[in-house]
């Protein structure tokens, strides 16, 4: 790989707002898939602009999006420390709001000019997770990941999105922490089996030892071989779906 270009944009919301996203993509010159980015509940700080990068380091043009962008400024970043902090912001979130957002990243995507609709994935960590799960549901992916994504079936914290899971669109990979409190594995379970009766195509994996956010190395759940393996996981997953 010759190297990459960052740069931030701002995206116009169909709901009249304005969303900063983080974007990566390779500075050859070839026609590279595209890959959405949803963060964690700490805003696109130094691990989602990280893995951002990193995917364009591997050919993908990767964009990150501001998901707080209506109760927080330009560039917000949470304290990894502080999950109390952030909480208002997370609270705000709606999925119509959620919807507007990711479709408008999709949108930009296209208007690159180097992307065919059937090249655009997407990839999520814990809130985004979620997110992946959900825009999974209602553009037209080829593949989707999400990593300990909370939210997806019903808890106490709501109603999940697994009343909607007849509108899959693209094979979904999974990635979960055993070790995980905040997402039980009667969670998990319920997850993979409403994907089994609809009979959508799955992949779901389970690190054992590893807790919730295992992939984030900013924060102290990091698990390094979990992660490593769940990388090179996820990067297949993509070889085989968007090339």
């Amino acid at each position: 790989m010759s190297g990459i270009k960052t740069e931030f944009l701002t995206l116009k919301v169909s709901d009249g707002s304005e969303m900063r996203a983080y974007m990566g993509r390779p500075e050859s010159g070839q026609k590279p898939p595209g890959v959405l980015v949803f963060q964690e509940a700490f805003g696109v700080d130094r691990h989602i602009r990280d893995v951002t990068e990193r995917l364009a380091n591997e050919g993908y043009l990767a964009i990150a999006l501001e998901l707080f962008q209506r109760t927080a400024p330009p560039g917000f970043e949470g304290n990894t420390g502080d999950f109390q902090s952030v909480m208002p912001h997370m609270m705000a979130l709606t999925d119509a709001s959620v919807e507007a957002d990711v479709r408008a990243a999709h949108d930009a995507l296209l208007r690159q000019g180097t992307i065919g609709v059937q090249r655009i994935a997407c990839i999520g960590f814990c809130m985004g997770g979620r997110v992946s799960f959900l825009a999974n549901l209602i553009l037209p992916l080829c593949a989707a990941i999400s990593f300990y994504g909370g939210g997806i079936a019903k808890s106490e914290r709501g109603p999940g999105l697994l009343d909607r899971v007849e509108q899959t669109r693209a094979p979904i990979f999974l990635f979960w922490g055993g070790r995980d409190k905040h997402i039980g594995p009667e969670q998990r379970q319920a997850v993979n089996e409403a994907l089994r009766k609809a009979k959508k195509t799955f992949a779901s994996m389970e690190f054992t030892d590893a807790d919730h956010a295992f992939f984030n190395d900013m924060r102290l759940s990091y698990s390094k071989t979990a992660a490593e393996q769940a990388w090179k996981l996820s990067l297949a997953f993509f070889k085989s779906t968007l090339e």
